[in-house]
């Protein structure tokens, strides 16, 4: 009896950690462009902020971000996790920077 709560015990286990692991690799494309534009903010000066801010529209944007905003415009999963990894770090900085009250 021992043996069996065991291994379904066991097998429940499994079952639990690849399903974790399935869900943090949904969308890995997204993983490493959220943890650049996370780390664009988090090493780039305020200064450096503001004059971006700026420009901003001044500059086209490249072909690589047009493609992004597109998938994160289609799919509202995909938009949902890119946000949730970036939005707190790059808030926090804007907040840091003067730039949002």
């Amino acid at each position: 009896m021992f043996k069996k709560i065991a291994f379904a015990s066991l097998v429940t286990s499994a079952i639990a950690l690849l399903c974790a692991a399935v869900n943090a690799q949904d969308f890995p494309i997204l993983d490493q462009i959220a943890s650049k534009v996370v780390q664009k903010y988090q090493q780039a000066t305020c200064e450096q902020l503001w004059q971006e801010r700026a420009q901003k529209g001044k500059k086209p944007e490249s072909p690589m971000e047009q493609k992004a905003l597109e998938m994160l415009k289609s799919d509202p999963q995909m938009r949902q996790a890119f946000i949730s990894k970036v939005a707190a770090p790059i808030a926090n900085k804007m907040f840091e920077c003067g730039m949002i009250p």
